[in-house]
């Protein structure tokens, strides 16, 4: 999730131990830093591989195995400067509080998390909140901030709470949407092969709902109240790559790419109907009933032609929001 998000959830825990009121501030910088430190791992980049970020984002920072000693680390950053109101016991305990919060809010996105690195490569995603959403995030900063002012540890302890019912409720609505997902499919005809619902961005209530049939990934959108109401999209053929790049090696880096990129996408790859030289990741998109891709990676033959078979794919990323785009998608939520 977004890094306020991830300080808010990691403070609420840490400040939840701290039942010495004079501690409470140090609790909550501690679990709010060490609640945001596992995405360093953003630096972990190359200006060769395009797509070496998307393999290291998520992965060994934010396994489970490795939060004791992501935890010593955040600590030794802060013992010299925490150390005259702080043990270095008490500042490993709220470091290890809020680090431990990072990977499973994370996993609680669709985007993939490596809880179980390095025994799997596994990206969970349970698709229960969108990777922003301000009733999570208000609220949580609020209790966070009531139990600094009021040095009062039930503040942040219910803080926690909220949000841990707040994500337990997500999984009701990922269950219904699924299972509208399966109606839909139903009312079309189709047997569904494999489905993937989320919720889109910084809501709870719109959902994309993406299955596959014959070949083929059918998108749309639901709104998940008191009801159940369909917002129809449309369809894309499913990525073939001896079909559709018929003219690249296997041996080939780009090759080897798409399968990177298929292994992050969770195999949800499709060519864009605008480029057919473009990889788009189906799972996200502008529109959550539209296939108006967010990322993809650009295969380009020019470079097998030119015999250069190390050469990368070259990854793409789609942000063009026009007042079009914002206003159908206000008009989905409300």
């Amino acid at each position: 999730m977004d890094p306020l998000s991830q300080a808010a959830f990691g403070a609420s825990l840490s400040q939840s131990f701290a039942v010495d009121r004079k501690k409470q501030v140090s609790a909550m910088v501690i679990g709010a830093l060490a609640g945001m430190a596992p995405d360093l791992d953003i630096l972990v980049q190359s200006t060769d591989d395009p797509l070496l970020f998307l393999e290291f984002h998520r992965q060994f920072t934010h396994s489970l195995i490795f939060i004791p000693f992501g935890a010593l680390l955040c600590t030794l950053i802060f013992y010299p400067f925490a150390k005259k109101k702080l043990s270095f016991a008490q500042i490993y305990l709220f470091a290890f509080l809020g680090y431990a919060t990072h990977g499973l809010l994370d996993a609680c996105t669709s985007y993939g998390t490596q809880l179980f690195w390095p025994f799997a490569n596994v990206r969970i995603a349970w698709s229960v909140v969108s990777i922003i959403d301000p009733l999570f995030t208000v609220p949580l900063i609020i209790f966070v901030l009531f139990a600094v002012v009021k040095k009062n540890v039930v503040y942040a302890r219910s803080g926690f709470i909220y949000a841990i019912i707040f994500l337990s409720l997500g999984v009701v609505q990922n269950q219904r949407a699924e299972t509208a997902a399966v109606e839909l499919a139903l009312q079309r005809g189709h047997q569904i092969e494999r489905v993937h619902a989320k919720p889109s961005f910084g809501n709870r209530h719109v959902w994309k709902l993406i299955y596959e049939y014959d070949g083929r990934y059918y998108v749309d959108a639901v709104k998940l109240l008191w009801g159940v109401e369909y917002i129809t999209g449309s369809s894309i053929e499913k990525l073939d790559v001896k079909r559709d790049f018929s003219w690249l090696p296997e041996e080939s880096q780009l090759a080897k790419d798409i399968e990177r990129f298929r292994w992050f996408s969770d195999d949800f790859l499709a060519v864009s109907i605008e480029d057919e030289k473009l990889i788009t990741d189906v799972r996200y998109s502008l529109l959550p009933n539209e296939i108006n891709y967010m990322w993809g990676i650009e295969v380009n033959k020019s470079l097998i032609d030119d015999g250069d078979l190390d050469a990368h794919v070259f990854y793409e990323i789609n942000n063009d929001v026009d007042e079009n785009i914002r206003e159908r998608f206000f008009d989905m939520l409300f």
